[in-house]
């Protein structure tokens, strides 16, 4: 195994996944002569030249409709924006060409496209720039969405991507591209829509996905101290969804709280929510929890964006609510 930084990650299963297939390229902002807006692609414009990896000028709808037209042509393109708030501009060509054209062309042109970037709240950078899609793009049938929490899932999560027949949304965060981990020195993929016990417990399950995470494994080690077991599922993968990791959890601990950094109405908790009160209510002994964002835009001072945020005190709390719920 070796340490790499989440960067340094995405870095690799990307220019492997170059050595391995020739139709693979890299394309977007800043990607070749800067070697990437955060360094995920640093040295791959020496490595594979300016044919394979390609600045692009600040015109998202029209380098994503270059790569989604380039699929057509035999080529599996991989697609950066520098945020997915970026994203906006190209979302056409993501929604209405990328994930219909299978369907449209009666399966004749598949579109093996990885549109990648960071999503959510990075710090100051407002209302604007601090968005989470993860829920708007999972809404579109033939988009898949991973979303994941470390180096060692983004990169065998990347590589599995990369190979797929169908266009993928892959949301990393401006805030992990510096965490570590060990990766393995061999190849490895990870299956797209299987999620990750990473936290095993007995009294509550805590789902969510992405950099916020990281308050479950904060508040659980809390709890743990007050003898209050929590089991923590990381999605990975918002679509597909793999709701049956969630329902063999709930089954087990009879109680469940979904954090997610996004805004409250319509998202993936809401999903989770009204799958697991349908599918299995009879295994609930407490209503779910769900934890967000303020139903706000983001604000930009420190003070009230520490408030916007859900944190590890809003789990802890919300576990005690749970494991102590009196009818």
């Amino acid at each position: 195994m070796k340490v790499l930084q989440f960067r340094q990650a995405i870095c690799e299963a990307m220019s492997e996944e170059m050595r391995r297939d020739e139709s693979v390229y890299l394309m977007g902002e800043e990607v070749a002569e800067y070697n990437g807006a955060y360094k995920a692609s640093k040295g791959m414009l020496d490595e594979f030249g300016e044919k394979r990896v390609i600045d692009t000028p600040i015109s998202e709808l029209g380098f994503s409709g270059i790569g989604v037209g380039s699929t057509m042509t035999g080529n599996r393109p991989i697609i950066e924006f520098m945020t997915f708030n970026f994203a906006l501009v190209g979302i056409d060509q993501i929604i209405n060409n990328a994930a219909k054209i299978r369907q449209m062309s009666g399966g004749q042109f598949p579109c093996p496209i990885v549109f990648r970037g960071p999503t959510a709240s990075a710090g100051q950078l407002a209302a604007t720039h601090s968005q989470a899609f993860e829920s708007w793009y999972a809404n579109c049938p033939g988009l898949k969405v991973i979303v994941p929490s470390n180096p060692y899932d983004a990169k065998g999560l990347l590589k599995a991507a990369i190979r797929d027949d169908d266009p993928v949304i892959f949301m990393e965060s401006e805030q992990m591209y510096g965490d570590k981990a060990e990766v393995p020195e061999d190849e490895y993929l990870l299956p797209i829509g299987v999620a990750d016990i990473k936290r095993e417990g007995n009294d509550v399950t805590i789902v969510s996905f992405g950099k916020i995470i990281k308050e479950a494994y904060k508040a659980a080690d809390v709890l743990a101290k007050e003898g209050i077991s929590c089991e923590i599922i990381d999605l990975r993968t918002i679509r597909p969804l793999d709701l049956e990791s969630i329902f063999t959890s709930v089954k087990k601990t009879n109680r469940l709280i979904v954090l997610e950094e996004a805004w409250p109405f319509g998202n993936v908790a809401t999903e989770i929510t009204y799958q697991v009160q349908s599918e299995i209510f009879d295994y609930l002994d407490a209503p779910i929890q769900k934890i967000n964002t303020a139903d706000t835009p983001a604000p930009f001072s420190p003070v009230l964006l520490k408030e916007w945020l859900p944190n590890s005190d809003d789990v802890v709390a919300s576990v005690k609510k749970v494991v102590y719920f009196k009818q």
